[in-house]
């Protein structure tokens, strides 16, 4: 197997949890026999119904879209496309009781991952996905004071709201969020013109040169909302001198790719995403990141040596955490969903689809909260009888 074609088998993530992960193949339009049995036996569907878990802080979460253009640079994949165009959600710490419920997707997206990345017999329908109850508001009016601001960059072939509700969490707790679409890389982001175009890459799988074009459209969108002239109208919340990077798969390994490459981010976490290509750690002295992932495959000596050999060579804060009974998909939305679409969880998947969520709400939070507003977390301290499936990890 190609090291693109490996990246997509690792990256790949479909709602329907029990099946393997097919990178590529995903973009063939025949179900596997996994599915098509599965279908075979099921009832008829009830009607979906979606919603994330309510997150926990002080704070509402208020969200705005922004459409981006980076006119001094060509779409790398597409390039008859002009220049590059991003999606960003912008989610913020609001007042209480103001705005309207915010849909998860818009309804172009919805039909993407509906067509892409649902199974057929499921029940799940574009309008209803894009209607799931996030506990995000639109119009939503700001609270008061500079926040410090985090990027999440979502999985390959996954839209970016599948980290919504981790984008909330954060939101909730003081936090400035920018949750990027990167355009032509998953199942459709719905662009300025009112376009979703679907995954141009999906079909030959992750090039070696997506972190570096990740990392590019982060700190093209950190010029966008840190510059003199910003193109968010809600910018002023957010404190320049504190930004961190979150993604999730591929998206957390080009957080590492987007610190070597923009000293503005200070801090950055890693969701089970393996690093590729290797990273001069030395770039990065001083700054901190966070590793969390499945115990089966990224606990130390675990089958992905990109995370030891990373580990090893960080001098900073560095916590390694390996979470017990997870899947590659349980630090996303996805597997909420799932459940609540009538799926089963995976083989050897022991942890609930929502105390994925609330782990990796609770360490992503506490890891932001000590290397960003300089407030200390035991729950980093080390092992917490609480939380008996995170296991801290040391090379």
């Amino acid at each position: 197997m190609t090291r693109t074609r490996r990246i997509a088998a690792i990256a790949a993530l479909v709602l329907a949890l029990p099946l393997p992960m097919a990178g590529a193949a995903m973009a063939s339009s025949s179900p596997s026999a996994t599915v098509s049995a599965a279908v075979a036996h099921a009832s008829t569907p009830a009607a979906f119904h979606g919603e994330l878990p309510r997150p926990t802080g002080q704070y509402a979460a208020g969200e705005e879209v922004l459409h981006l253009t980076d006119e001094g640079r060509t779409d790398p994949w597409v390039p008859s496309a002009g220049p590059r165009q991003l999606a960003v959600s912008m989610f913020y710490p609001a007042r209480q009781d103001t705005g309207e419920p915010a849909p998860y997707m818009s309804l172009g997206e919805a039909q993407g991952f509906v067509a892409t990345r649902v199974p057929p017999g499921t029940g799940v329908q574009p309008q209803d996905l894009a209607d799931t109850r996030t506990y995000a508001y639109t119009d939503a009016k700001a609270a008061g004071g500079k926040f410090p601001l985090v990027v999440l960059s979502p999985g390959f072939e996954n839209p970016r709201a599948t980290l919504t509700g981790l984008a909330t969490e954060l939101a909730g707790h003081g936090y400035v969020v920018a949750l990027v679409g990167h355009t032509y890389e998953d199942s459709g982001e719905t662009l300025a013109d009112g376009s979703t175009p679907g995954c141009t890459l999906c079909a030959s799988g992750a090039p070696d040169s997506l972190p570096d074009s990740r990392a590019k459209d982060v700190s093209f969108v950190l010029d966008r909302l840190t510059g003199h002239h910003p193109a968010w109208r809600l910018a002023h919340l957010i404190d320049r001198d504190r930004i961190g990077m979150a993604g999730h798969s591929i998206g957390g390994a080009s957080a590492l790719t987007a610190m070597a490459e923009d000293r503005r981010i200070l801090a950055g976490v890693n969701m089970d995403g393996t690093f590729w290509p290797p990273i001069p750690t030395d770039t990065l002295k001083g700054r901190a990141f966070l590793l969390l992932g499945k115990e089966s495959n990224h606990a130390a000596g675990g089958g992905d040596t990109s995370w030891g050999q990373t580990w090893a060579g960080w001098e900073g804060y560095k916590p390694w955490l390996a979470v017990a009974g997870t899947n590659h998909a349980s630090f996303t939305d996805v597997p909420v969903l799932a459940a609540e679409a009538g799926l089963p969880l995976p083989p050897g998947t022991t942890t609930s689809p929502e105390r994925g969520m609330q782990l990796t709400r609770e360490y992503v939070g506490a890891f932001f909260d000590r290397t960003l507003k300089g407030i200390h977390q035991p729950l980093l301290d080390g092992p917490s009888a609480a939380n008996p499936e995170v296991l801290f990890q040391h090379a």
